[in-house]
């Protein structure tokens, strides 16, 4: 997969089926959603909301990114959702693709957007250093996870993250990837084993932070 990811579910349906239950948890709202009703929308939110800023949060590892990346993805489902065609796959499962495709951008972006170096302060009051400090102290304690975490390559991130984070069936973990259930173990194994190897290799840093 190479260019625009795609989000099989709109018009598409995927090749494989997963064996995934026939009746969509979401069925309720979606077609009010489909007419626009705001009401659907903030049902969607208050069911899914949570689980695709933290998918987004442990990918990015930026708590505003992931509020964006939030934002625009529940956008994207109320634009689309009279094109939503029952049967091809949850429409969780399509929220958290379109996740995973932003998230893949913003990663090939993010190093341009977010320079390490911290600029200098005009401001130098006690209140502006203790500023300053809490934010250094906050990079310099990033857990070992996240650390580890961004050493992966963004599909092994990703397979970590539905099947540790989100704690979704291996099922609904590869639908949510397109892949088959064999290929998503098997991207899991070495995520698991990367893993292990890069949390040795931070090991002596976060000894030191």
């Amino acid at each position: 997969m190479n260019g625009t990811h795609s989000a099989s579910g709109l018009n598409n349906p995927p090749d494989i089926s997963f064996g995934l239950p026939k009746v969509d948890p979401d069925a309720d709202i979606l077609s009010d959603l489909a007419r626009g009703q705001s009401s659907a929308l903030a049902t969607l939110m208050d069911r899914h909301l949570a689980a695709i800023k933290a998918t987004a949060h442990y990918m990015l590892g930026d708590e505003m990114m992931a509020e964006d990346i939030a934002q625009e993805v529940f956008l994207r489902a109320w634009k689309q959702a009279p094109n939503w065609q029952p049967g091809t796959a949850k429409f969780s499962t399509w929220l958290h693709r379109v996740t995973r495709n932003l998230c893949y951008d913003r990663l090939r972006k993010k190093k341009e957007v977010y320079p390490e170096t911290v600029p200098d302060m005009v401001d130098d009051s006690p209140e502006a250093l203790q500023v300053l400090q809490n934010r250094q102290n906050h990079n310099a304690q990033k857990s070992k996870i996240e650390l580890a975490l961004a050493g992966l390559s963004e599909r092994q991130r990703m397979a970590i993250t539905l099947c540790h984070y989100q704690e979704l069936s291996q099922v609904e973990a590869a639908d949510i990837m397109e892949v088959g259930v064999r290929a998503y173990e098997s991207l899991l194994a070495r995520a698991r084993k990367n893993l292990k190897e890069q949390l040795q290799s931070h090991k002596s840093e976060l000894l030191e932070s």
